[in-house]
């Protein structure tokens, strides 16, 4: 492989399009803490961009060594998104209609939930080792910590955009974001099918 413009420019488009879910869920987390400090959005959009870097990783190093356990795993991976931003978004919904118009701020997300997140939002990320197969493991990481750092700016584009709808939606945020998340895990289990 040849580290010109084409690999540069093929793993930037590879972590916009695996980045659009994170994004997503960044919107809803932004939506759902809109006092959130710059200090945990970078914490948020960091979780995310790990997941992103290391998933296609795990991709790459399944396909290059265990290859035929791999595909076995391959079909339970929208399941495992639905689950998981079906799980989140569900509680989210619950928190919001619970707590609506009692005034009393919604709690932010914990480590563990943005974990999940992060998680189900970057598990369609392995079958990203199928497309980067070819590649030498110095190739693989570059483009995986490419992915990783076009994810990050694109999680906190969505954090900030959140927190400014979030501001305005203040009642409804948490209703919204979990509606969101659950759209993500319907979509990315529909597609799996397409």
């Amino acid at each position: 492989m040849n580290l010109g413009f084409s690999f540069f420019f093929n793993s930037i488009m590879l972590g916009v399009g695996l980045a659009m879910d994170a994004f997503s869920v960044s919107l809803a987390n932004g939506l759902n803490e809109p006092k959130m400090k710059k200090s945990r959005m970078s914490g948020i959009a960091g979780i995310f961009s790990l997941f992103q870097f290391i998933m296609p990783m795990i991709g790459w190093v399944c396909v290059s060594a265990l290859v035929q356990y791999f595909t076995v795993f391959e079909k339970f991976i929208p399941w495992i998104a639905l689950g998981l931003l079906g799980f989140i978004g569900g509680k989210m919904i619950y928190e919001g209609v619970k707590n609506k118009g009692s005034g009393e701020e919604k709690p932010p997300v914990g480590i563990s939930g943005l974990l999940l997140q992060g998680v189900a939002t970057s598990i369609d990320a392995l079958s990203v080792g199928f497309t980067i197969a070819d590649y030498s493991l110095f190739e693989a990481v570059l483009a995986c910590l490419i992915i990783g750092i076009v994810t990050f700016i694109i999680c906190m584009t969505g954090l900030v955009i959140g927190k400014k709808a979030g501001t305005r939606l203040a009642d409804k945020a948490g209703i919204l974001g979990g509606a969101i998340l659950i759209f993500i895990g319907i979509e990315i289990f529909v597609s799996s099918f397409m």
